[in-house]
Protein backbone atom coordinates (compact mmCIF):
# COMPACT_ATOMS: atom_id res chain seq x y z
CA UNK A 1 0.00 0.00 0.00
CA UNK A 2 1.33 3.32 -1.05
CA UNK A 3 0.68 6.79 0.14
CA UNK A 4 -1.32 9.10 -1.91
CA UNK A 5 0.36 11.94 -4.06
CA UNK A 6 -0.91 15.24 -3.91
CA UNK A 7 0.03 17.44 -7.03
CA UNK A 8 -1.07 20.98 -7.65
CA UNK A 9 -2.86 19.89 -11.07
CA UNK A 10 -4.62 16.24 -12.27
CA UNK A 11 -3.46 15.88 -15.43
CA UNK A 12 -2.37 12.51 -16.96
CA UNK A 13 1.23 13.05 -17.12
CA UNK A 14 1.21 13.71 -13.23
CA UNK A 15 -0.98 10.34 -12.80
CA UNK A 16 1.57 8.51 -14.78
CA UNK A 17 4.72 9.73 -13.39
CA UNK A 18 3.17 8.68 -10.17
CA UNK A 19 2.32 5.07 -11.47
CA UNK A 20 6.03 5.22 -12.81
CA UNK A 21 7.40 6.03 -9.45
CA UNK A 22 5.72 3.38 -7.71
CA UNK A 23 6.17 0.64 -10.03
CA UNK A 24 9.96 1.71 -9.80
CA UNK A 25 9.79 0.55 -6.32
CA UNK A 26 9.62 -2.86 -8.00
CA UNK A 27 9.92 -3.04 -11.33
CA UNK A 28 9.27 -7.11 -12.31
CA UNK A 29 6.82 -7.23 -9.11
CA UNK A 30 2.70 -7.62 -10.25
CA UNK A 31 0.69 -4.40 -9.96
CA UNK A 32 -2.90 -3.21 -9.20
CA UNK A 33 -3.78 -0.09 -9.13
CA UNK A 34 -7.78 0.77 -8.01
CA UNK A 35 -8.77 3.91 -9.43
CA UNK A 36 -12.03 6.07 -9.43
CA UNK A 37 -13.43 6.28 -13.25
CA UNK A 38 -11.30 9.83 -13.60
CA UNK A 39 -10.40 10.29 -18.01
CA UNK A 40 -6.62 10.76 -16.35
CA UNK A 41 -6.80 6.88 -15.05
CA UNK A 42 -7.67 5.58 -18.82
CA UNK A 43 -5.18 7.80 -20.92
CA UNK A 44 -3.25 7.49 -23.87
CA UNK A 45 0.15 8.52 -21.94
CA UNK A 46 -1.07 5.44 -19.09
CA UNK A 47 -1.78 2.67 -21.78
CA UNK A 48 1.43 3.37 -23.02
CA UNK A 49 3.42 2.79 -20.10
CA UNK A 50 1.75 0.16 -19.03
CA UNK A 51 2.69 -1.62 -22.72
CA UNK A 52 5.91 -0.49 -22.16
CA UNK A 53 6.25 -1.57 -18.65
CA UNK A 54 4.21 -5.09 -19.51
CA UNK A 55 6.97 -5.95 -22.41
CA UNK A 56 3.81 -5.83 -24.67
CA UNK A 57 4.78 -5.51 -28.68
CA UNK A 58 1.08 -4.58 -29.01
CA UNK A 59 0.16 -2.38 -31.79
CA UNK A 60 -2.23 0.09 -30.15
CA UNK A 61 -3.43 1.72 -32.28
CA UNK A 62 -4.36 5.41 -32.94
CA UNK A 63 -6.31 7.57 -30.27
CA UNK A 64 -10.18 8.37 -31.69
CA UNK A 65 -9.38 5.80 -34.65
CA UNK A 66 -7.90 2.45 -34.02
CA UNK A 67 -7.16 -0.05 -31.92
CA UNK A 68 -6.58 -0.03 -28.20
CA UNK A 69 -6.42 3.79 -27.65
CA UNK A 70 -9.50 3.87 -30.51
CA UNK A 71 -11.54 4.93 -27.28
CA UNK A 72 -12.02 5.51 -23.28
CA UNK A 73 -13.50 2.54 -23.14
CA UNK A 74 -11.22 0.47 -24.93
CA UNK A 75 -8.20 1.76 -22.76
CA UNK A 76 -9.72 1.04 -19.98
CA UNK A 77 -10.45 -2.83 -20.94
CA UNK A 78 -6.95 -2.93 -21.91
CA UNK A 79 -5.74 -1.83 -18.36
CA UNK A 80 -7.51 -4.22 -16.61
CA UNK A 81 -6.79 -6.92 -18.45
CA UNK A 82 -6.14 -9.38 -15.51
CA UNK A 83 -3.25 -11.36 -17.73
CA UNK A 84 -0.95 -8.15 -17.63
CA UNK A 85 1.77 -7.41 -14.96
CA UNK A 86 0.25 -4.16 -14.16
CA UNK A 87 -3.44 -3.98 -14.36
CA UNK A 88 -6.01 -1.04 -13.32
CA UNK A 89 -9.16 -1.56 -11.43
CA UNK A 90 -11.88 0.83 -11.64
CA UNK A 91 -14.61 1.42 -8.65
CA UNK A 92 -18.29 1.08 -9.98
CA UNK A 93 -19.93 5.34 -11.28
CA UNK A 94 -21.26 6.88 -8.08
CA UNK A 95 -19.89 4.34 -5.57
CA UNK A 96 -15.98 5.69 -4.83
CA UNK A 97 -16.23 7.17 -1.43
CA UNK A 98 -14.25 9.96 -2.71
CA UNK A 99 -17.32 11.31 -3.82
CA UNK A 100 -18.86 11.69 -0.81
CA UNK A 101 -15.25 13.73 0.03
CA UNK A 102 -15.89 15.85 -3.21
CA UNK A 103 -19.40 17.00 -2.00
CA UNK A 104 -18.44 17.55 1.41
CA UNK A 105 -15.29 19.57 0.41
CA UNK A 106 -17.62 21.21 -2.09
CA UNK A 107 -20.38 22.49 0.52
CA UNK A 108 -17.33 23.36 2.70
CA UNK A 109 -16.06 25.83 -0.40
CA UNK A 110 -19.83 27.19 -1.25
CA UNK A 111 -20.63 28.01 2.49
CA UNK A 112 -17.35 28.83 4.27
CA UNK A 113 -14.47 29.74 1.99
CA UNK A 114 -16.61 31.72 -0.36
CA UNK A 115 -13.71 30.87 -3.21
CA UNK A 116 -11.29 32.40 -1.39
CA UNK A 117 -7.65 31.05 -2.17
CA UNK A 118 -5.25 29.24 0.82
CA UNK A 119 -2.44 27.40 0.23
CA UNK A 120 -2.35 24.64 2.91
CA UNK A 121 -1.05 21.36 0.37
CA UNK A 122 2.49 21.79 2.00
CA UNK A 123 1.04 21.12 5.71
CA UNK A 124 -0.43 18.25 4.35
CA UNK A 125 2.37 16.65 2.52
CA UNK A 126 4.08 17.16 6.23
CA UNK A 127 1.49 15.21 7.74
CA UNK A 128 1.77 12.74 5.27
CA UNK A 129 5.12 12.43 5.99
CA UNK A 130 5.04 12.47 9.39
CA UNK A 131 2.68 9.83 9.66
CA UNK A 132 4.62 7.52 7.10
CA UNK A 133 7.54 7.79 9.49
CA UNK A 134 5.68 6.92 12.01
CA UNK A 135 3.67 4.12 10.78
CA UNK A 136 4.91 0.67 11.22
CA UNK A 137 6.88 -1.54 8.33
Amino acid sequence: MYPPYLNETRTEMDFCEAVRQIIAAAPEKEWVFVCDGLNTHKSEMLVKLAAQECHLGNELGKKGKSGILKSQQSRAEFLHTPSHRIRFVYTPKHSSWMNQIEIWFGIINRKLLKRKSYIFSFGIRYSNAISARSSPQ
